[in-house]
C-alpha cells in the first residue's frame, strides 16, 4: 500500500505531468537573470520584461557594460528593481572575469554572486544543469506545511525535511508541480479544496497556516 507521500506525489504527477518553470530563456545565464527578476514579481511579469531586455543584452559582457541606472531603466516593471539592477550588473561582470563568461556550475560559487541565493542558486542548478536540487520558494513553503510534508518556519529548513521525505531524482518535477498547484488550486488566501486533488490526503483541508 502506497503512503501518504507516495499518494501525494503520484497525484501531483498525475495533474501536472508537464510542469516546468514558467520562466522564458534561451540560456543558463538568461535564466540566471529572470531568476533574480522574479523575487517579488510574478513569472508573467518577468517574461514581459526579459522578451524585450534579451533582444538587447544577452550576454554577461553585455549586461556587465551597462550602469545600475542604465539597467533599472529596463527593468523597472518588476519589484526592487533598483536593487536588482545594481546585483546583476556585478554578477555580470564577476560571470565575465571570473568565469569566461559561462555561468558557474557549482552552488557555493554561484551563491557568492550578488544576488544569488539559495532558492535561486537551486533554479539555476536545477533547470539549467539538470542538477538534484529542490528549490522552495512561497508556493512550496506554504504547501508543504498544508500537506503536513514540512515543518520548518525557514525555506532553508522546509528544504530538508522535503529533502528527505522525497527521493533526489523527483525534487526537481515535485518541485514544479507543487508550484502549479499553488497557483492553480492551493491559493494562499482562498483555497479551492473543493477542486483539489489532494484534498483527502490533505491533513489542514485548506485551513491557513501560520508559518
Amino acid at each position: 500500500m502506497e503512503s501518504r507521500v507516495e499518494q501525494i506525489l503520484a497525484r501531483l504527477a498525475e495533474a501536472y505531468p508537464n510542469a516546468t518553470t514558467d520562466l522564458k530563456f534561451s540560456t543558463s545565464f538568461e535564466l540566471l537573470v529572470a531568476v533574480v527578476l522574479s523575487a517579488q514579481s510574478t513569472d508573467a511579469q518577468v517574461n514581459r520584461i526579459t522578451e524585450r531586455l534579451f533582444q538587447k543584452f544577452r550576454t554577461p559582457a553585455d549586461f556587465a557594460a551597462l550602469t545600475p541606472e542604465e539597467l533599472a531603466e529596463h527593468i523597472k516593471g518588476c519589484g526592487l528593481f533598483r536593487n536588482k539592477s545594481k546585483f546583476i550588473v556585478e554578477t555580470s561582470r564577476i560571470i565575465a572575469e571570473q568565469f569566461n563568461g559561462n555561468v558557474p556550475e557549482n552552488r557555493e560559487q554561484l551563491e557568492k554572486l550578488p544576488g544569488v541565493g539559495r532558492k535561486t542558486a537551486n533554479v539555476v542548478l536545477g533547470v539549467a544543469f539538470g542538477q538534484h536540487t529542490f528549490p522552495v520558494d512561497t508556493h512550496v513553503h506554504r504547501l508543504a506545511h498544508r500537506l503536513g510534508l514540512a515543518a520548518g518556519k525557514t525555506p532553508e529548513q522546509t528544504e530538508r525535511e522535503l529533502c528527505a521525505l522525497i527521493p533526489p531524482e523527483l525534487w526537481q518535477a515535485v518541485h514544479h508541480q507543487i508550484i502549479q498547484h499553488g497557483r492553480k488550486v492551493c491559493d494562499a488566501r482562498k483555497p479551492r479544496c473543493g477542486e483539489c486533488t489532494l484534498q483527502a490526503l490533505c491533513p489542514t483541508g485548506g485551513k491557513r497556516e501560520e508559518i
